[in-house]
């Protein structure tokens, strides 16, 4: 509040001011600055919606194509597993199936010591008379005829 004196004619007279009319003056310009202050910070808040709601699309979408891509992925693990299975299963019966005509193409031949227990006392002679092989000629004599006459029957049962 102002105090002004002033005079008319002959009279003193006083005029108060309001300083209203400042204030609002002065209220007017902080009021732009915070109208402007205020919707700066609006515009900056719906452009961060914005850009929350484009991220979001954003990530829906590669998620999407994600999901789409899982799905590619495990078909094609899917099919691999089931070429794998029947390689597999074609290759083992192959394998049989070889394994089968080798078994009998080629029969197992089966062979049994000739005169084993002669065979064995022989050797046991020569390493008991090591300086003396003439004592073991009697058994080995024996082995001999036993080979001899093993031969014989081998030879008549495959003539």
């Amino acid at each position: 509040l102002t105090l002004f004196v002033c005079v008319i004619g002959d009279k003193l007279c006083s005029v108060n001011i309001s300083l209203n009319f400042l204030l609002i003056a002065v209220s007017d310009e902080e009021l732009k600055k915070r109208i402007a202050e205020e919707l700066a910070l609006e515009r900056a808040r719906r452009d961060s919606e914005a850009q929350k709601r484009r991220l979001a699309r954003q990530l829906e979408e590669k998620d999407r194509e994600l999901k789409k891509h899982d799905a590619y992925y495990k078909e094609q693990l899917a099919r691999l597993e089931e070429r794998s299975a029947q390689f597999y299963k074609v290759t083992t019966e192959q394998y049989q199936k070889a394994a089968d005509e080798v078994s009998a193409r080629f029969k197992r031949y089966e062979s049994h010591p000739i005169c084993g227990e002669l065979q064995d006392k022989i050797l046991q002679c020569y390493r008991e008379h090591a300086q003396e092989t003439l004592s073991c000629s009697a058994l080995a004599s024996q082995y001999l005829n036993c080979v001899n006459h093993a031969k014989q029957v081998s030879w008549a049962c495959s003539h």
